[in-house]
């Protein structure tokens, strides 16, 4: 064999050879595929033009980070009668300073209907009060045999297990829609502590203030369930408006689910 001949066999020759493993050239050109995809989807989510909502949020915080310019023409009346930049409303300076916060409605309710439920729940409640009144003025001596004769003990644990029960749900719907504070310290549970606490303060109270018993309490709580949050405890469930709590409850009593 000649010098100039190789040998197929030695390792000079070997290492000219390509190292071709099978299925390489697939993965790399299927990375490459994805890497390619990704690019223009980055490409193509730069250039899409950005919707009316989107261009509407991003314009209101724009102007709710600035402040009032000069140029503003009601900021500049203002400035004439001698307002500061700063100070509070009014003659004295003690009204208020920051903008009223803005309050985005994302429910499909009319303007106006979560107030008018509040509205009607409060007048529902004073109501129920003033009947409670005229029972306990005129009717004393009759609302104490009744229940005398009605409240067994047995009835008696009942209606304080459907109260309790009914504050857990109270406390859970008003956390659900951002409410901080119960519309009556009793709407929702407390601990023992405060329960004593309780007490001793509406033992206190003005002998005219009417004392609610727990039976009171559960009707004037299950009212308010059925009239905001359109939820019955009996049934267990949070209907979808008044009219649906209407057509497939029972009724409002505990005595209407047996």
């Amino acid at each position: 064999m000649s010098d100039e001949e190789e040998d197929y066999m030695s390792d000079a020759f070997l290492s000219k050879i390509q190292d071709v493993k099978p299925g390489v050239s697939m993965v790399r050109r299927v990375k490459e595929a994805m890497r390619k995809e990704e690019l223009q989807k980055e490409k193509n989510l730069k250039n899409r033009q950005k919707s009316y909502k989107e261009q509407e949020k991003e314009s209101r915080e724009v102007a709710l980070q600035n402040s009032i310019s000069n140029e503003n023409k009601g900021f500049a009346l203002l400035q004439k009668m001698g307002y500061k930049a700063g100070q509070g409303l009014g003659k004295q300076g003690a009204g208020r300073v920051d903008p009223i916060p803005l309050n985005i409605k994302t429910d499909r309710g009319g303007i106006g209907m979560e107030e008018q439920r509040k509205r009607k729940a409060d007048e529902e409640l004073e109501n129920y009060r003033q009947k409670v009144r005229a029972k306990q003025q005129n009717e004393t001596k009759t609302l104490e045999d009744f229940r005398s004769r009605v409240r067994t003990e047995r009835e008696e644990r009942k209606i304080e297990a459907d109260l309790r029960r009914s504050q857990r749900s109270c406390e859970q719907l008003d956390s659900q829609k951002g409410i901080t504070t119960p519309r009556e310290d009793w709407y929702w549970p407390k601990g023992g502590a405060e329960e004593e606490e309780e007490k001793e303060e509406e033992e206190e109270e003005d002998e005219e203030e009417v004392e609610l018993t727990s039976f009171d309490k559960l009707q004037i709580l299950t009212s308010y369930l059925r009239g905001v949050h359109f939820y019955c405890l009996w049934c267990g469930t949070t209907y979808n408006d008044e009219d649906d709590l209407k057509s497939n409850c029972p009724g409002d009593t505990a005595a209407d689910h047996e």
